[in-house]
């Protein structure tokens, strides 16, 4: 297994764990770990079913490291978001495998922003996000201006934006920001128990999935139908879809291989 210093990752069951690792620093990403994270991603997605991100203490991530590069003002914004947070935040948004984003804490700035960007979000009650970037001065990045809109709606991700207001997992349960909120008690088991779900699921389905979905963000009517169709082509001429139609029949639980 692949050893990180800001960050671990964990593979059993076909379910890859991977815990920002910073807890002094409430899992703040500095440079390498953003790197850490984007070498995780890629490697988890090819050897796990589903990858999870999640973090270690009480934080999930309170954002950019401000000390990182010695000064704030010292920090060259444009360069780092081009060639830290882009392929760190696409790894995630590519992952041929689904990704969960499990909020075990305060997720702030671009940390607000790291969550959403998995598949599914899954916070726990007493988390909550924060996108902080006005009170420094700054405007969402991280793509937090492009998931917020598409997520929340343009109205309350422009309040949010403007803001920089807590919004609690809950309200971020109930304005569809995230997929649901959990009772902290509860937590870990719930997204652990999601995470098996998925890793035993239809994976190929699950990829083809994700690309439908996000196209029509960009599709016309026409172009999306296509897309559908293609896709769907293909998972009919998969194992799964074999297995999946022989366990209907039979009324059994179908046992996907992932291909």
């Amino acid at each position: 297994m692949k050893q990180y210093q800001t960050i671990t990752l964990e593979i059993e069951d076909d379910i890859a764990v991977l815990r920002l690792d910073r807890p002094d620093r409430m899992n703040a990403l500095s440079t390498q770990m953003r790197a850490e994270i984007t070498d995780a991603v890629r490697f988890a997605g090819q050897e796990a079913r589903v990858v999870v991100l999640t973090g270690n203490g009480k934080a999930f991530c309170s954002g950019q490291d401000l000390s990182d590069s010695g000064t704030a003002a010292a920090l060259d914004l444009e360069r780092v978001l081009r060639d830290e947070y882009v392929p760190m935040l696409k790894a995630i948004s590519e992952c041929p495998v689904p990704t969960i984003s499990a909020v075990n804490g305060p997720a702030a700035g671009a940390g607000a922003n790291l969550a959403l960007v998995a598949d599914v979000v899954i916070a726990t009650e007493s988390a909550y996000f924060l996108q902080a970037f006005t009170r420094i001065g700054l405007i969402p990045d991280a793509g937090g201006t492009f998931w917020l809109p598409r997520q929340m709606g343009a109205a309350k991700a422009m309040g949010a934006a403007l803001f920089a207001e807590p919004i609690s997992a809950r309200e971020a349960d109930q304005w569809g920001m995230i997929w649901e909120a959990v009772p902290d008690a509860e937590f870990d088991t719930h997204w652990r128990g999601r995470a098996a779900h998925l890793a035993k699921g239809p994976t190929a389905a699950y990829r083809n999935l994700k690309q439908a979905i996000r196209g029509s963000w960009e599709n016309g009517l026409d172009a999306q139908l296509d897309l559908e169709a293609r896709l769907q082509g293909e998972c009919g001429n998969s194992r799964d879809f074999k297995e999946g139609v022989v366990a209907f029949q039979e009324k059994r639980t179908a046992k996907f291989e992932g291909r």
